[in-house]
This record gives C-alpha cells, sequence and structure tokens, in this order.
C-alpha cells in the first residue's frame, strides 16, 4: 500500500482527500478540502469516487484509511494512505475546517 506524509500531501495542488472517519469527527476537525466518506458507508458510496486519479485517504491516525486503501485496491483503485491522519495534519498546523 502506498502511503504518504501530511506535509507530502499538503503540497500537492488538487488532491482528491477523502475522510473516512464518522460525520461526528469529520465536522469537529478536518484536512481543509477533505470529503466525507465515512468508511462504514464506502461500499455504498464506491461509485462516487474518481476512477481516474489518485485519492489520498485520511482517518484520524491511519488505521481506518488503510483498511479502505486495501478494499479500494481490490477494485483497482489508485489511493494513498495518509500516516498520521487527521491528527498528524492538526499536529504540523496545516489549514483545517470545521463544522
Amino acid at each position: 500500500m502506498q502511503s504518504i506524509t501530511v506535509t507530502e500531501l499538503a503540497a500537492l495542488e488538487g488532491a482528491t482527500v477523502i475522510d473516512v472517519r464518522e460525520p461526528d469527527e469529520f465536522r469537529q476537525v478536518r484536512a481543509a478540502g477533505a470529503v466525507s466518506i465515512p468508511m462504514s458507508q464506502i461500499i455504498d458510496r464506491v461509485d462516487e469516487l474518481p476512477e481516474d486519479e489518485t485519492i489520498y485517504l485520511v482517518c484520524a491516525v491511519g488505521g481506518r484509511s488503510s483498511k479502505v486503501a486495501e478494499y479500494l485496491e481490490s477494485r483497482d483503485f489508485d489511493v494513498v494512505n495518509v500516516d498520521g491522519g487527521t491528527y498528524a495534519w492538526t499536529d504540523a498546523g496545516l489549514p483545517v475546517e470545521q463544522g
């Protein structure tokens, strides 16, 4: 499985970032520009994911997003797990959104 640091992700222009945490976690704080598709909904919402670009997956620390990455890789999606997740993102002082 491919992985990337939060600093490397922040340097990318226009990356598709999917946050797989639950909605209440997503509302509290998230990487700016991330889209919410909770891990519990990935199978039902897989058709919402772009098939022609790399998808960067983030959760709180990297565990859930790595499981989602494994599933999506088995469906031939190009996915990258974000090491350290949202906690690492906020610890690095990178742009966040709330609400």
